[in-house]
């Protein structure tokens, strides 16, 4: 047993470029599909400590324009179970925060988890989990972004009004004030498409990296058959044969494997400050920068590796273990497996498109992600039967012998390449798809932001004197209008002036006749996430009324109802501190006279919005390229393994009287043709994935739909990167055919061969 393992190990010391390869190629998958996971594990454990040290924003609320300390005393005095929170943005230690004062004997147990009551009653602590340079802070597990105190220490911070009244028991509110349901949508449930998204590219990359691995693994099965031969002749077993070759295969997957898990965490820690400001931008949830060790996911990188070294190796061990003692060394045996297990991969690949084609008739986000997967596994396995049929067409309308030997010859390269022609084509095809995504959600963005950010200014009060005081010196020569919102039982519910303003701007989608007047009359408006989860339409009844209009609401999670001004002010007496101001005035004249007040222009907040929206896809971009650099990779692989392979086929070509600098003109030219025919095949396929994308996975996962928009010149620069990295792969392998001695050309003919 033992010589026979180190006959097998003896292979790799004479191939260290294809071990190498091989150990890369893994590792990679592993890295990048583990760095997937660490970030999602890291947001939804962020989620779980907001959802367990702050669970009184659960309790419903009692809201109105004004709430003092008497006014709270004379409801606890009546019998009513409140409890007081105030809140607001302050700095502290250096730190802007979202600071919550509570009044820790009135809330119902283990409504708050983090910090000892005793603390917040006489210690006057400000519990956060950034470092805070205050004699107050303490440590707590906390989200990021925000900081628990008591009442007391608040009132001192952001004043004395109490901003809301949480109400311990189900009961109706009292006369002046109104009750605010919180959202049944936790934080986890609301995110679950972004991380499904994130996840969906981790298994992606991981999968273009296990071509690699296949790839490299075929070779050296391809390259030891006349080892196997020997071996099973002097009387090794199938079944010892198959156990060596699993024992070498595993002990590359731990190598890599751990390799992988440390790229992963490197990878994992440079994106996630870019999923943090995604998910604070887009849903409001605070998940922090800083990367923590779980043995979860490097635990299950160790797995994957593992499994996907076991994936790649599973078709060549099984054609060892059928194939007779002295098949294996018979290259029209092997070739007859390879035969066959080509059509088996066509088939599949056809049954795979019909699948993904009767996915889209069921309603979900996982059938969604299954079309993805049916498009891109369907189009990788038929890629074969493809370029056969591409080559062919070739062959048949070239002049001339050297014409028709190239493509005769690129067509029996297809098996040793089909790997990493797929990896090209699962890399390009996810490129294209994502582009034309996030192209026509940047175009559709930021036309829709332009519209809805119609006044001069925004500014928010930090209470209703200010905004008076603001309203006074501001004068007859500039408008003021009042913006207010709330979020009632996971719907938010906004009060919208009826000004000309908004009714040139406002982006209605749909609408009955006469849409303003009838807002007025006290009909609402809805989002398309809304009319989209509820199949609504103008003309239909919801809770607060009937649909007049449906308008776009790109980056809104929520669903969302538009009421006119006073019908809200009657329903939610909430203060008007939000304004938006058409006015000369500028900014920074405002900020002088007063400030406390934040005030923001337009150019200002669209800026801010679109830095979001980049920060978004940033890491999708990030993602896209380590696909198509992992894909160049494998390429490499194939090309490097099968350059010495070529011999006997370069040989005779060299020998009728073709010159080694001809023969690598032709090779890279080859390698060039195939990246060009894999562009040509993955711009369809893209497109579809694109339509997928923006027509079923965006609808259900966000709950609007983008047109789809074309722009041919990311596909072209796309074409020549694939075209760059193909010629880069091919480079090493045309190199050593150029300066290859001829002696090594003319033992091809001692050869047994």
């Amino acid at each position: 047993m033992l010589t026979g393992l180190s006959a097998l190990l003896s292979h790799w010391a004479r191939h260290r470029v294809q071990a190498a390869l091989l150990l890369i190629g893994l590792a990679l998958a592993t890295a990048l599909w583990t760095g997937v996971q660490a970030i999602n594990a890291e947001a939804r454990a962020s989620y779980d400590r907001a959802a367990s040290a702050l669970s009184q924003d659960r309790l419903p609320r009692l809201v109105a324009e004004r709430i003092t300390l008497a006014d709270y005393v004379a409801l606890r005095r009546a019998g009513w179970p409140v409890s007081p929170v105030i809140e607001g943005e302050a700095t502290i230690g250096g730190r802007p925060l979202r600071l919550i004062g509570i009044e820790p004997l009135t809330l119902p147990p283990g409504a708050v988890a983090a910090g000892d009551p005793a603390d917040f009653l006489t210690g006057g602590v400000i519990l956060s989990a950034e470092p805070l340079d205050d004699p107050r802070a303490r440590h707590a597990d906390l989200p990021p972004g925000t900081a628990l105190t008591d009442i007391g220490v608040a009132a001192g911070l952001l004043g004395p009004d109490i901003s809301y009244l949480l109400l311990t028991e189900d009961r109706a509110p009292p006369a002046g004030y109104a009750l605010i349901h919180p959202s049944t949508t936790d934080l986890s449930q609301l995110t679950e498409s972004f991380h499904l998204n994130l996840a969906a590219f981790g298994y992606l990359a991981f999968g273009v990296g296990l071509f690699i691995v296949h790839s490299a693994i075929g070779l050296a099965f391809e390259q030891r058959r006349a080892m196997f031969r020997t071996l099973r002749a002097l009387g090794l077993s199938a079944r010892a044969l198959t156990g060596l070759l699993l024992a070498e295969l595993l002990v590359f997957a731990l190598v890599a494997g751990a390799a992988g898990v440390a790229l992963g965490w490197l990878i994992a820690a440079a994106l996630l400050p870019d999923v943090a400001a995604t998910l604070r931008g887009l849903y409001g949830a605070g998940v922090g920068s800083e990367l923590t060790l779980r043995p979860v996911w490097w635990l299950s990188g160790l797995g994957i590796a593992v499994l996907g070294m076991l994936a790649s190796a599973g078709q060549s061990l099984w054609r060892l273990w059928r194939l007779p003692p002295l098949a294996p060394a018979q290259p029209r045996a092997w070739a007859r497996e390879s035969a066959r297990a080509m059509r088996g991969q066509a088939l599949a690949g056809v049954l795979l498109l019909g699948g993904a084609a009767g996915l889209l008739a069921v309603p979900g986000l996982w059938p969604g992600f299954g079309v993805l997967a049916g498009l891109l596994l369907g189009g990788a396995a038929l890629l074969p039967m493809l370029m056969a049929a591409l080559t062919r067409l070739g062959q048949r309308l070239s002049r001339g012998p050297v014409a028709q030997w190239f493509w005769a010859d690129t067509r029996q390269q297809l098996p040793g390449l089909s790997l990493a022609l797929m990896a090209l084509l699962l890399a390009l095809a996810a490129n294209i798809g994502v582009g034309t995504m996030v192209g026509s959600f940047r175009s559709t963005f930021t036309t829709w932001i332009d519209q809805r950010l119609a006044a001069d200014l925004y500014v928010e009060a930090a209470d209703e004197a200010d905004a008076a005081r603001l309203l006074d010196w501001l004068g007859p020569g500039a408008t003021a209008l009042p913006m207010i919102r709330t979020t009632d039982g996971g719907t938010e519910v906004v009060g919208m002036v009826d000004h000309p303003l908004f009714r040139r701007a406002w982006p209605l989608l749909r609408a009955l006749p006469d849409p303003w007047a009838r807002l007025d009359a006290g009909d609402v408006f809805v989002n398309e996430q809304l009319a989209l989860r509820r199949g609504l339409s103008p003309g239909d009844r919801v809770e607060q009324g009937v649909v007049a209009g449906i308008y776009a609401d790109y980056g809104n999670p929520m669903p969302q109802v538009i009421l006119s001004f006073d019908r809200h002010r009657a329903l939610y007496p909430l203060p008007v501190l939000r304004y938006a101001l058409i006015t000369d005035i500028p900014a920074a004249a405002i900020r002088t006279a007063f400030p406390r007040l934040v005030v923001e222009d337009r150019a200002a907040i669209r800026r801010a919005s679109v830095a979001v929206f980049e920060r978004t896809f940033a890491v999708t971009a990030a993602l896209n390229v380590l696909t198509l650099g992992v894909a160049a990779l494998a390429m490499f692989a194939s090309l490097l393994t099968l350059s010495a392979l070529r011999l006997p086929q370069i040989a005779p070509v060299w020998a009728m009287g073709l010159g080694r600098g001809r023969l690598a003109q032709l090779e890279f030219l080859r390698t060039l043709a195939l990246a060009a025919l894999v562009c040509g095949l993955a711009l369809p396929l893209g497109l579809a994935l694109a339509w997928v994308l923006l027509a079923v996975v965006n609808v259900e996962a966000f709950g609007w739909r983008l047109p789809m928009l074309l722009f041919p010149g990311d596909w072209l620069r796309l074409g020549m990167l694939s075209l760059l990295a193909a010629g880069l792969a091919a480079a090493l392998p045309v190199r050593r055919l150029a300066r290859m001695a001829p002696g090594a050309l003319l033992k091809v003919f001692a050869h047994e061969r």
